[in-house]
């Protein structure tokens, strides 16, 4: 029986004693519960963003088809992050003021999620970040209404750093080339402190930093292509990634390097991406991996996304339909908690606090320090006799907790330390089929 189904059932259960004897509580339930849902929807970082986007719709169709939560059907209302930092603030705002929205899911943007942290403090309002990546969310104090489900930069990027070393351990020569800020930045900083840590006599020969949105990146690849490394990292995303891709490929930058592109799955029904990339999906959400073909409810989910979209669900996709189950997950359980009651917004933020979430693709683990940990997956792009377009092959999946420094820890300096021989320990390329 499906998941919708089964809640379904359960709100029908529910309704039917509301009508027998629980009136008092079914008045105190809202006629709605609103979210507001933060993404990217125009410009070049909609190619990433709105995959996001239209999750979260199709989401909230289905956990209204089968009874909403508890009976309250969901209703989000949706804000477009290309309007800026400042505009999504006063979005924020607005929305929170509004006592029919009861929780947020915000945002995309790790430099969004910094500027909204201490708003959320403020205004205590349970906040769910469904992609935000930088581990600095959390690393300068605590943030006791804001949640990361789906872990962050750290567990990320040190797993690219030992794939690449499974798969090129001879490697010499990397070049860096990642947006302009907080998370490009975070990204080559951790990815750079790895390699050095598993392997010292690497030499970071270029670290090319584009301003998010370029149109061009002529310039970068002609000093790519001067620098002659043996290795290309880059967590380049949406528009600018699939520029780059267009670019690069006839200038025979994927023939003469390994290429990594971290977040590539996400672009892999967009543009070519040469077979014997690195890429992979920032967590475990990888629509096609054993886990999610393995799980009924994932299938039906990639089912309806692909009639809906005419499009396969994409990592981020993932990332927010599994961020809505782990709201899902809160109010049932802050109502478990209470006897049954509607729960308030600290009953559900405190539902979130040490959570284990079965999702779509996996599991995600809430420390006490509202950080998730999920798996990491990453891979290796090859053809596909089912599909169009290029797929993960030779994946690994490694343990997030493993990757993930303790709490209040030095990110850099946990790296730095390491154990010898840690890159042994984990998961080869082709372990996970």
């Amino acid at each position: 029986m499906s998941m919708f189904r089964r809640t379904f059932l359960a709100a029908g259960a529910l309704c039917a004693a509301a009508l027998t004897g629980a009136t008092a509580q079914a008045e105190e339930k809202p006629s709605v519960l609103g979210i507001g849902v933060f993404s990217f929807t125009s410009g070049a970082t909609a190619a990433y963003g709105l995959p996001g986007r239209n999750a979260a719709e199709l989401m909230v169709e289905q956990i209204n088809a089968a009874g909403g939560i508890n009976g309250v059907p969901l209703q989000p209302t949706f804000v477009d992050e290309a309007q800026g930092t400042e505009g999504v603030i006063t979005e924020f705002r607005k929305l929170s003021a509004d006592k029919t929205n009861e929780i947020m899911v915000a945002a995309l943007s790790s430099g969004n999620c910094m500027a909204l942290a201490p708003i959320v403090d403020e205004l205590k309002i349970p906040t769910v970040g469904w992609n935000c990546d930088t581990h600095q969310l959390f690393a300068k104090g605590a943030h006791p209404y804001y949640f990361r489900p789906n872990g962050n930069t750290v567990p990320e990027f040190l797993s690219f750093a030992l794939y690449l070393l499974s798969v090129k351990p001879d490697v010499k020569r990397i070049a860096i080339i990642n947006p302009d800020y907080a998370f490009g930045h975070d990204a080559a900083n951790i990815f750079i402190a790895a390699i050095k840590r598993m392997k010292p006599d690497v030499e970071i020969v270029a670290e090319l930093y584009p301003k998010l949105g370029s149109a061009t990146f002529q310039t970068e690849i002609s000093r790519l292509t001067a620098a002659r490394p043996d290795v290309v990292f880059s967590n380049l995303w949406g528009g600018d990634l699939e520029n780059f891709v267009r670019q690069a490929t006839p200038r025979g930058l994927f023939s003469r390097s390994q290429v990594i592109f971290a977040l590539g799955e996400s672009s892999l029904q967009n543009v070519t991406i040469p077979e014997g990339v690195i890429v992979g999906v920032l967590g475990d959400g990888w629509w096609k991996s054993p886990d999610a073909t393995s799980n009924p409810e994932a299938k039906a989910f990639v089912e309806a996304y692909r009639a809906k979209y005419g499009a396969y669900p994409v990592f981020p996709a993932m990332k927010m339909a599994n961020s809505f189950l782990y709201v899902k997950h809160a109010y049932e359980a802050a109502m478990k908690t209470n006897g049954g009651k509607w729960p308030s917004r600290d009953e559900v933020a405190a539902a979130m606090r040490g959570s284990v979430v079965k999702t779509l693709t996996g599991t995600t683990t809430t420390r006490e320090d509202n950080d998730g940990i999920v798996d990491q997956i990453v891979g290796m792009t090859t053809t596909s006799p089912d599909l169009p377009f290029p797929v993960l092959g030779r994946m690994a999946r490694y343990d997030g907790k493993a990757l993930m420094p303790p709490m209040n820890s030095d990110p850099i300096g946990w790296i730095s330390s390491l154990p010898d021989g840690f890159a042994a320990t984990q998961p080869q390329p082709g372990s996970y089929q």
